[in-house]
């Protein structure tokens, strides 16, 4: 289910939130579904319980699960989280686009880029 490269250069706990997010995202985590408790994700993955406790607070913070205590986390609804995230997203590519003109990037290669990318869904 989560597999994480040792070789990226991202800390472990944001290359897990980063799985997660996208598992919550593309529905194979449902709405609801219970997450692997902490001590379970970090077996398996054989990592330190306070990594996977960080990403667990990060997606929390950020709407895409929620706790219950005594039960565990789940993933949340995404309606609150969609709009938030667009946003965010946007900011960043934004930003990303910006960089990539102003270190000479042809503006037709990047659409053309875009548009291969948005065909893949």
């Amino acid at each position: 289910m989560i597999s994480l490269n040792y070789r990226d250069p991202r800390p472990i706990y944001e290359q897990l939130e980063e799985k997660l997010r996208r598992l919550i995202l593309s529905g194979a985590i449902a709405e609801g579904e219970r997450l692997p408790s902490v001590r379970e994700l970090a077996s398996q993955l054989a990592i330190n319980p306070n990594t996977i406790q960080r990403a667990y607070r990060e997606l929390e913070q950020a709407g895409f699960i929620y706790s219950v205590p005594g039960k565990g986390s789940f993933a949340g609804k995404l309606s609150g989280v969609d709009e938030s995230r667009r946003r965010e997203l946007r900011e960043k590519l934004t930003a990303i686009w910006t960089e990539l003109l102003q270190l000479g990037e042809d503006p037709q290669e990047l659409q053309a880029l875009l548009k291969e990318v948005s065909q893949h869904d």
